[in-house]
């Protein structure tokens, strides 16, 4: 029997090294009622990009997923290009930060930030 993960198709799924990263920034800002909003914009050379940043807000339409003490929201507009998108944490020599895995993705571009 294999171990698969569900993952939501109307949310965002965060890696336990994404979520660990969160968890240490929203500590670092000393504040618990923050969420990490993710957007996605115009923008890009593909058209459209992502954003995450901290959020006190709750918006209309937000999708919202908890894990524990970490709030991840996604605004109605932005929800159907994420559904399904996993984010992870990486900390390596050769690459640091978040990395998006978006299955509603077509293609990308060398700027790395955009999608159509």
């Amino acid at each position: 029997m294999t171990d698969t993960q569900t993952v939501p198709s109307t949310g965002v799924t965060l890696t336990d090294a994404a979520v660990s990263k969160v968890r240490a920034l929203l500590s670092g800002e000393g504040r618990d009622d923050l969420a990490l909003r993710i957007a996605v914009q115009p923008g890009g050379c593909s058209g459209l990009r992502y954003q995450l940043y901290f959020d006190d807000r709750d918006l209309d339409g937000d999708v919202a997923t908890e894990y524990e003490d970490v709030k991840v929201v996604t605004d109605k507009m932005s929800a159907p290009y994420l559904g399904g998108a996993s984010i992870d944490f990486l900390d390596t020599i050769e690459k640091q930060g978040f990395t998006i895995d978006n299955p509603n993705a077509g293609g990308s571009c060398a700027c790395g930030d955009s999608f159509h």
